[in-house]
């Protein structure tokens, strides 16, 4: 008789929320405030046990886009063990701009 419990296929959700809770780990070493709180993550998609991401900088000059990027999948691979493929990409549109920031991180760096 076949185990039906080794047989079986176990589900594995991966909430959008698991996503920006590893994303809030990543941050800016510049401003020091993390890229969800900056507002640079303007989407994240999870198919299946794959995740993409669409990020922005605070700039097109910015020099650390492939630093941040490689941080990103390292925290979502870290901080969730279930993904399997792990995409970011950087795209400039919008534009990023300082009110795409949430009040937390308009505090922490001195705005009111």
């Amino acid at each position: 008789m076949q185990d039906r419990t080794a047989a079986a296929t176990t589900l594995v959700t991966i909430a959008e929320q698991d996503i920006l809770n590893a994303l809030r780990e990543v941050l800016d070493p510049e401003l020091g405030v993390n890229v969800v709180d900056l507002g640079l993550v303007y989407s994240t998609e999870v198919s299946g046990r794959d995740v993409r991401v669409v990020m922005t900088m605070t700039t097109p000059a910015c020099p650390l886009h492939s630093y941040l990027r490689e941080a990103a999948i390292e925290a979502i691979r870290g901080l969730v063990p279930e993904a399997g493929q792990v995409s970011v990409e950087i795209v400039w549109e919008p534009k990023w701009n300082p009110m795409m920031m949430s009040q937390a991180a308009k505090r922490q760096l001195g705005w009111r």
